[in-house]
């Protein structure tokens, strides 16, 4: 079972995985928290222009990534603050015109369908040493950032107001924030690709928030669960000859239902009601 993990490039790709689990369950813990799913989404398809406009003049795909969804995360903090206009909205008019403006980049390449593939699936078997590095700089970084804004992040996820009044410039937060969640899908978009990068980034945090009561515990929890789906999917793509990526990310999504499911039913086992103690029984505990 174990001697895939034998071969060099699943070694680095199990790495890769576990690297980004962790950055994920950095960011991820606060997007469940505060309910930011569908601007993660939006901010993940944002990445094409980049990607596309740096294959096609021959730059860094990553550069690119980065340059985009920066530009993505400014419009949606800019435009949010303009009255009349809710986040929501903002945000998918923003999600459609990077992703049709990067759609329309790729159209004048040659290697329109490979590039798209790459982009939207990645290739975890194809990680380098350079990228182990690059991954291992961001974990720093969004660990770093987590440590540094924790107070502020936590008081923005449950009272914005309540942050404001004491001084703790939710602003300032929530642009943090935003960066964060931005490095997380920089980083993951080439090990797992944009569509699959949620399958790290929302359900393992998502299935420990069912278990955990303090927030470092469901970034803890987070992180086990989404090293154990990168285990688990490199070893069902090697013997089954399936996506490495996608199939990470299924292990993740799977991993998130049975925790539902085991969840419910603790619920249920706990809310059961207790059969009665006999008398005889209830006489002899009183004796002891």
């Amino acid at each position: 079972m174990v001697a895939p993990f034998e071969v060099s490039f699943v070694q680095r790709a199990l790495w890769a995985g576990v690297l980004v689990s962790l950055v994920c369950a950095l960011a991820g813990t606060w997007v469940v928290l505060r309910g930011m799913a569908f601007l993660g989404d939006a901010m993940s398809h944002g990445m094409l222009p980049g990607v596309a406009l740096a294959s096609l003049l021959g730059g860094n795909p990553l550069l690119g990534a980065a340059a985009s969804a920066g530009l993505m995360a400014a419009g949606v903090s800019a435009l949010g603050r303009v009255r009349g206009i809710s986040r929501d909205t903002t945000i998918g008019l923003l999600f459609v015109g990077m992703l049709s403006t990067g759609v329309i980049i790729v159209s004048h390449s040659r290697s329109f369908a490979v590039d798209l593939t790459g982009f939207l699936f990645g290739d975890v078997l194809a990680v380098r040493v350079t990228d182990l590095v690059l991954l291992a700089v961001a974990l720093a970084v969004a660990g770093l950032v987590s440590v540094l804004g924790h107070r502020s992040f936590v008081a923005l996820v449950f009272d914005e107001r309540k942050a404001h009044t004491l001084g703790l410039r939710p602003r300032l937060a929530n642009a943090l924030l935003l960066g964060l969640l931005t490095l997380a899908i920089v980083v993951s978009f080439h090990v797992v690709g944009t569509l699959l990068v949620f399958g790290l980034l929302i359900a393992p945090p998502a299935a420990a928030v069912l278990w955990a009561r303090r927030i470092p515990s469901v970034m803890a929890g987070a992180a086990v669960l989404g090293s154990l789906a990168t285990t688990v999917g490199l070893l069902v793509s090697w013997h089954w000859g399936t996506a490495a990526g996608a199939t990470i990310a299924a292990t993740s999504v799977a991993l998130f239902f049975g925790s539902v499911l085991a969840a419910h039913l603790h619920r249920r086992v706990r809310a059961r009601p207790r059969p009665a103690v006999p008398d005889v029984e209830r006489e002899v505990e009183r004796a002891q």
